[in-house]
C-alpha cells in the first residue's frame, strides 16, 4: 500500500506545491476537511474506500469532514455538500493520476494537502491523521470545556 502522509514532516520546503492550499477548493478552508477519492477504472477500491468512510457518519460530522468523489472531470459531493466546485481544475492542482486510477487525498482546514494514498485507507487510520493534527487538537480542547 502506498501512502505518503505529508503532515508531520521534520522540514517542510515551503515551495512544495504539495503544501500550498489547494484554490479550487477555497471556500472549504478553515471551515472543513476534505477527503477527495479518486475511483479507479473498476471503480472496486473507490467503492470499499467509500463504504468505508460512509459507515461512521458521526465521527465525519465531528471532524468537519466534506468527502468528495471525483470521477473524469465530475465531482460528486458523497457527505457534506460540494457545489460549484470544478473538477478539472481539482485534477490540476492535485495532480491526480491518470483516469482509471484510484487515489484518495485528505486535504487539512489549512487547506493543503495532509495525506495522498493510492490505496483504500481504513475510517481508523484516517481519523489517527486527522486527531494527530494541532488544528483537531485545539478542536478537541474547545469543545471540552
Amino acid at each position: 500500500m502506498s501512502k505518503t502522509l505529508l503532515y508531520g514532516a521534520t522540514k517542510i520546503d515551503e515551495t512544495n506545491a504539495a503544501y500550498a492550499a489547494v484554490a479550487s477548493l477555497e471556500q472549504f478552508q478553515w471551515k472543513n476537511r476534505i477527503f477527495i477519492l479518486i475511483a479507479d477504472r473498476d471503480n472496486s477500491r473507490a467503492a470499499r474506500q467509500e463504504n468505508q468512510l460512509l459507515a461512521d457518519r458521526d465521527a465525519l460530522e465531528e471532524r468537519d469532514m466534506v468527502i468528495l468523489k471525483l470521477v473524469g472531470s465530475s465531482i460528486k459531493p458523497l457527505f457534506g455538500s460540494g457545489d460549484g466546485l470544478n473538477g478539472e481544475a481539482l485534477r490540476k492542482e492535485l495532480d491526480v493520476p491518470d483516469t482509471g486510477e484510484f487515489a484518495a487525498f485528505l486535504l487539512g482546514k489549512d487547506g493543503t494537502v495532509k495525506l495522498k494514498a493510492s490505496q483504500p485507507i481504513t475510517s481508523g487510520e484516517l481519523f489517527a491523521i486527522i486527531d494527530s493534527m494541532p488544528v483537531r487538537a485545539a478542536e478537541a480542547v474547545r469543545d471540552d470545556k
